[in-house]
């Protein structure tokens, strides 16, 4: 079975055969062939909002992402994205957290280089002094990372925003700044917020904000893009509804320690989890509603967290909405998490398992850890998340969109999360019904030419090179490159050219993007830089006007 993209000089020939075709099932006659040009309109935009834990032990995980963080905007880049880039802070609030000391950004975008903070005491916890998570990753500061006013599609005023953007090329950053360098800098939050995180409630108050014209974080969010939301946390979530606000302060249901002079991350878990089996390796954990008095079912309003349906409906509104116009448009939620290392590729599963009676894991978090970091020497753990996870499976399909906050490397995370963007983006469809060069295959063999035009420049892009089981990338000596699928039912052994694939948003069915009366093939391009500003692209196909044989 072939399975590659195949380019070469094209001409208009008349061709008559008659075959049984093994794709659609009948005897086709084709009759006639034609040279078809067809326009690349490539649908690359996405918002992304990271939502970074704030709290104590996040110092090196901030450094971490920081340090990874160019191997996420390259492939932003490689892929012709125009994006922005968001982030805010676990910290939104809670009765044990003093306002004034940890000052919780409830969902504010925040984008001030931590350079400026270290004097604030943001890199300051306790007796903990975690300069380096700034100063080991970020080189500029002040009028250095000045943003660019720019308008967006609900405010033609030229401000500056709290993000960072690049689109067709141009950011909103100093010109001589890379987009990884500025992150390296707007990044790394600090360790001073609150230690019981609302990874959840940050994000759905970001989201709000971001559709609030009063609102600093208004405009982010475009009706024609992506949603890709990251949460960045080593704890469990602890998004509490206020009106129960007590069960941190008087009330010790939740405690894990009911002589204790304050609750721990523990009270979070019991709150907010319930595990089933005897343990002390559970079948499973899942999230639960629990009533004030410590009982589990309550109902959504009587429910001492807010109830996960509160973060999956917010979501699923945001992706309705931006279906009305393009039902290919999804909402992504990834995380960087309590999992072990491989979950994300079914080569593990999170353990649910009792810490042992007593110890500092279990008066702390009320669980042991979902994963540990041994090979940096700092012994860091990870609380397994429930109720985050829960949220990210709502709009994962079948993909696991969960990696391992234990790791020292998040490179593989942040690729992987880049090319569940890129797979998510709206598929380059054809105009025609393409020609097959060789009817005795399963595979489609399309002859197409594809072009890059800038001005009176005229490039002929080559075929990417095939790496690993699914990925390309760009051959040496060229600056883009094409990929050609042409599989819309899994057919041919490999699955490089099967062809994108969605969920019907009214039945829920799967369906291919590209496979219809019209057309029969989908187009990509990968980049080995930014997109070329003011490129337009072009395939021309020998197009098939084929019937059934009579």
């Amino acid at each position: 079975m072939k399975s590659r993209t195949v380019l070469f000089p094209l001409v208009s020939v008349a061709l008559t055969a008659c075959l049984e075709h093994p794709v659609v099932g009948v005897e086709l006659c084709k009759t006639e062939n034609k040279e078809i040009r067809i326009p690349l309109d490539e649908g690359g935009d996405v918002d992304i909002l990271f939502v970074i834990d704030n709290s104590g032990s996040m110092a090196e995980e901030q450094a971490r992402l920081a340090r990874n963080f160019e191997a996420f905007a390259r492939r932003l880049d490689e892929m012709g994205a125009h994006y922005r880039i968001g982030v805010t802070t676990t910290d939104s609030g809670n009765p044990r957290c003093e306002t004034a000391v940890t000052t919780p950004e409830g969902g504010d975008l925040v984008l001030r280089s931590c350079l400026e903070r270290l004097g604030e005491g943001a890199f300051q916890f306790n007796d903990i002094d975690a300069a380096f998570a700034c100063t080991d990753v970020c080189g500029l500061g002040g009028d250095a990372l000045a943003i660019t006013p720019t308008a967006t599609d609900l405010d033609p005023e030229l401000r500056e925003r709290p993000w960072i953007e690049k689109i067709d090329g141009e950011t909103n950053l100093p010109r001589e700044v890379e987009v990884a360098d500025a992150f390296a800098c707007f990044g790394p939050q600090g360790i001073n917020g609150c230690g019981h995180e609302q990874p959840l409630e940050s994000m759905y108050l970001a989201l709000k904000k971001a559709l609030a014209p009063t609102e600093g974080n208004y405009g982010f969010l475009r009706d024609n893009a992506l949603l890709s939301v990251v949460l960045v946390t080593d704890e469990t979530d602890c998004s509490f509804e206020p009106g129960f606000r007590d069960i941190f302060i008087d009330d010790k249901t939740f405690w894990e320690d009911p002589d204790g002079l304050a609750p721990t991350s523990a009270a979070c878990w019991n709150a907010g989890v319930l595990c089933s089996g005897p343990g002390p390796v559970y079948d499973g954990c899942e999230p639960a509603n629990y009533s004030i008095d410590g009982e589990p079912g309550a109902a959504d309003a009587d429910a001492v967290l807010r109830p996960i349906t509160r973060y999956v409906d917010l979501l699923a509104k945001i992706r309705a909405d931006k279906q009305v116009s393009d039902p290919s448009r999804e909402v992504l939620v990834s995380l960087i998490a309590g999992v072990p290392a491989g979950y994300e590729s079914g080569e593990t599963d999170i353990v649910y398992a009792e810490a042992e009676a007593g110890s500092e894991q279990d008066l702390n978090f009320g669980i042991a850890p979902g994963c540990v970091n041994n090979s940096d020497g700092s012994g860091s753990t990870a609380v397994p998340p429930v109720r985050e996870r829960a949220v990210a499976e709502a709009f994962a399909g079948d993909e696991r969109n969960l990696y391992s906050i234990c790791e020292d490397d998040y490179t593989p995370a942040l690729k992987g999360i880049a090319r569940q963007i890129e797979k998510a983006f709206r598929p380059v469809c054809g105009k025609t019904m393409v020609a097959d060069r060789d009817l005795e295959t399963e595979a489609l063999d399309a002859d197409c030419r594809i072009q890059q035009r800038v001005d009176d420049e005229i490039l002929e892009l080559p075929p990417c090179v095939p790496v690993g089981e699914l990925d390309w990338e760009v051959p040496e000596g060229s600056s883009v490159c094409t990929i050609v699928l042409t599989d819309p039912r899994g057919l041919t052994p490999s699955k490089r050219d099967d062809m994108s694939r969605t969920l019907d948003p009214e039945t829920g069915e799967e369906v291919v993007l590209c496979d219809n009366d019209e057309t029969n093939v989908e187009f990509k391009l990968r980049r080995a830089g930014p997109r070329v500003r003011g490129a337009i692209y072009t395939a021309t196909c020998l197009s098939d006007a084929a019937e059934e044989c009579q």
